[in-house]
């Protein structure tokens, strides 16, 4: 698809999302179109059910099937297998790193925190769907810099029944930071601060 045609979408399927994380969703990227998905089995999104911006605000939903042999499942924990919160709240940063890009900015993606995370419930093998509502509350292009950021709010629901929220997460979009000649070393070899760009 065109670039136009990327950023004028509001439903992505599973084949785009894996496209996206590889680089080959968008034909005509721009300079710096440089943020991806992480690729399956890392990917937490099965599809992007709604996007929607509305200036400074907008929201994003998506969802993920459960399967009973998921990869979290067999090492996380041997006996007691439950899907780790950390993968959850992973799942709401891939989703903001997502619509950052939808919204034009350019950069790799980098998750930059959160203030609150809590947990009611759990994902167990046969739960059969999670669901990511996200209220966008604040997304800005830092002109200095041509950095993105985005902070929202949001939670997760297993099987219908809310189990975790999150409030204050942010995810940003950062120029010339892509480390492409992986695993060569190279400018982008080391990690650290990111300088300037935050």
């Amino acid at each position: 698809m065109t670039y136009d045609e990327f950023t004028f979408r509001e439903r992505f399927t599973q084949e785009d999302l894996i496209a996206f994380a590889y680089g080959r969703l968008v034909d005509d990227p721009p300079e710096h179109f440089d943020a991806r998905l992480p690729a399956p089995p890392f990917l937490m999104i099965d599809r992007v059910v709604s996007v929607v911006d509305k200036g400074k605000r907008g929201s994003i939903a998506a969802e993920m099937d459960i399967q009973l042999d998921e990869w979290f499942f067999q090492c996380h924990m041997p006996g007691d297998p439950v899907m780790p919160g950390c993968l959850c709240l992973d799942g709401i940063w891939q989703l903001l790193g997502f619509y950052c890009v939808w919204r034009k900015g350019l950069g790799s993606g980098r998750a930059l925190g959160c203030d609150e995370v809590s947990f009611n419930g759990q994902v167990r093998p046969f739960n059969r769907l999670i669901r990511y509502e996200i209220d966008i509350r604040r997304f800005s292009h830092l002109s200095d810099s041509g950095a993105t950021i985005v902070i929202a709010d949001g939670g997760l629901s297993v099987d219908g029944e809310k189990i975790m929220t999150v409030k204050g997460a942010r995810t940003g979009l950062f120029k010339n930071i892509a480390y492409r000649d992986y695993p060569r070393p190279s400018e982008h070899s080391r990690g650290g601060t990111m300088g300037g760009g935050i």
